[in-house]
């Protein structure tokens, strides 16, 4: 498996941006898609953004989709979640998730990932 530690969230206002990072140690990353999820209070984890090993592909969640943006630096191990326009709404804990595989239909699946890190808190305020 693998370690992440996620890292980059904070209040913000509504407008504003944040930039997520997550550090990946314990195997080779660049072998496999990473993704974002997020868990607002009172509601299930949901999925977010999710990127191939190579950075060909991407996925984003609707709700999401033209203000978030997914990278990653296969040197650095590290995946980004660029989050633009935030709204209210997008307050929730952060978690990146690292799938058993370097893409695939099921990438919007919690299933589909082996390695969680701890999450980060995003708050945005009206």
């Amino acid at each position: 498996q693998v370690q992440l530690v996620e890292s980059g969230g904070g209040l913000v206002q509504a407008g504003g941006s944040l930039r997520l990072s997550c550090a990946a140690s314990g195997r080779t990353f660049s072998r496999y898609a990473m993704g974002w999820f997020r868990q607002a209070p009172g509601k299930e984890r949901e999925f977010v953004a999710a990127i191939s090993s190579n950075s060909i592909s991407t996925d984003y969640a609707d709700s999401v989709k033209g203000r978030f943006t997914i990278s990653r630096d296969n040197a650095k191990n590290t995946v980004y979640l660029l989050m633009n326009s935030l709204k209210p709404e997008d307050t929730a804990i952060y978690y990146c998730g690292s799938s058993r595989l370097s893409w695939g239909p099921r990438v919007r699946q919690e299933y589909d990932y082996d390695s969680w890190g701890q999450g980060t808190q995003v708050t945005v305020s009206s």
